[in-house]
């Protein structure tokens, strides 16, 4: 009997050995599928779109009159009088400086002396000449001198009617450069005045070559005044530089404003945003897309194959290169030329490793 006993006694530990490793099985199967299923990130995907648009051209800049007048005396002296101040109103042609004139009448007074006597040299060489007691050329170096006494006279004459200051246009006096008493030279700066006309207004924005010769005469431009930050005004441009600042390296842009009733001044600071005419196509997608972005490049996530009807799926990281944000869009201008769709939802937790599910 006891053969018989040992017989059942082992049948029954293979039948619990193999019901005890049929569980671990089955336990280490579900692991793993619930492991598989954690590791497959769920996405879902957005076209990508071609589109014609016109990138703007951002820029900063102050503004002023296109009237605006650097005055100054024709020739050099001490300053005499000063009639008005920074921020006074002036109209065009009244008097708004003077220098002294002790020094400007003797000279015109010497020019009149200078005149006076080759006027005589003049007439008594005629008298000799007719008496055949002077020479040809000495009447013709009578006559010349005489002539350049006259025009002498007409030089001091001139300067003297320019030892002041006018002003040239209606506007505003935005700044005073000198004091009563003060010499200056020649050319010099006295006065900054700026015209007040209400449709003469101008912003004078800087931009970079690329930008420059993008744009033309006429193009529009949209315009913000801290001033009025509520409100936005438009503006065409009527002039472009023909060369760069030497300093910022930048060209001048001309914008004439529309100040739409607006009260303005010179120096409110503007934020110009230029529509330029030239346009390119452009790959767009969502924001969301881009991941890594630095300055003009980023990536995107992609699907590694062509999207099955079931099943997880590889990604791949595409990069791009960024043109300019438009609301809740990007603008591409390389990187995706023969992709279709891009990840959107689930993007920030893909690596080039991930398993996606599409949604």
């Amino acid at each position: 009997m006891k053969p018989t006993y040992l017989l059942i006694a082992l049948v029954a530990l293979a039948t619990v050995w193999g019901c005890h490793s049929k569980t671990e099985q089955a336990t280490e199967t579900a692991a793993a599928d619930s492991v598989t299923d954690a590791t497959i990130i769920p996405v879902r995907l957005a076209a990508v779109e071609q589109v014609e648009r016109a990138e703007p051209v951002v820029a900063s800049g102050l503004v002023s009159s296109s009237e605006e007048a650097r005055l100054s005396f024709k020739i050099g002296g001490i300053v005499n009088k000063l009639y008005v101040d920074e921020g006074q109103t002036v109209r065009k042609g009244q008097l708004l400086a003077t220098l002294n004139l002790t020094e400007i009448d003797a000279q015109v007074s010497q020019a009149q002396l200078g005149q006076e006597k080759a006027e005589r040299d003049l007439a008594r060489v005629k008298k000799l000449y007719a008496d055949t007691a002077a020479t040809l050329e000495q009447l013709q170096n009578a006559t010349t001198g005489s002539n350049v006494a006259r025009q002498n006279l007409t030089i001091a004459q001139f300067n003297r009617g320019y030892a002041q200051i006018r002003a040239s246009v209606d506007g505003t006096v935005t700044r005073k450069l000198v004091n009563e008493g003060e010499f200056v030279a020649a050319g010099a700066g006295v006065y900054l005045l700026s015209g007040n006309r209400r449709n003469d207004w101008v912003v004078r924005v800087g931009v970079a070559d690329k930008d420059w010769a993008r744009l033309k005469l006429g193009d529009r431009a949209t315009i913000a005044l801290d001033a009025y930050p509520d409100r936005s005004f438009s503006g065409t441009i009527t002039e472009l530089g023909q060369a760069a600042d030497p300093m910022n390296k930048l060209y001048e842009v001309e914008i004439r404003l529309n100040p739409a009733g607006a009260r303005l001044a010179p120096g409110l600071f503007a934020k110009a945003t230029l529509t330029p005419t030239q346009r390119r196509t452009y790959a767009m997608v969502p924001i969301e897309a881009i991941v890594e972005g630095n300055g003009k490049d980023g990536f995107v996530y992609v699907l590694a194959t062509r999207q099955a009807a079931t099943g997880p799926q590889r990604v791949r990281k595409q990069p791009i290169q960024i043109g300019y944000i438009s609301g809740t869009k990007v603008l591409l201008t390389g990187g995706l030329q023969s992709v279709n769709q891009v990840v959107t939802s689930g993007s920030a937790f893909l690596t080039e490793d991930s398993r996606v599910a599409v949604k």
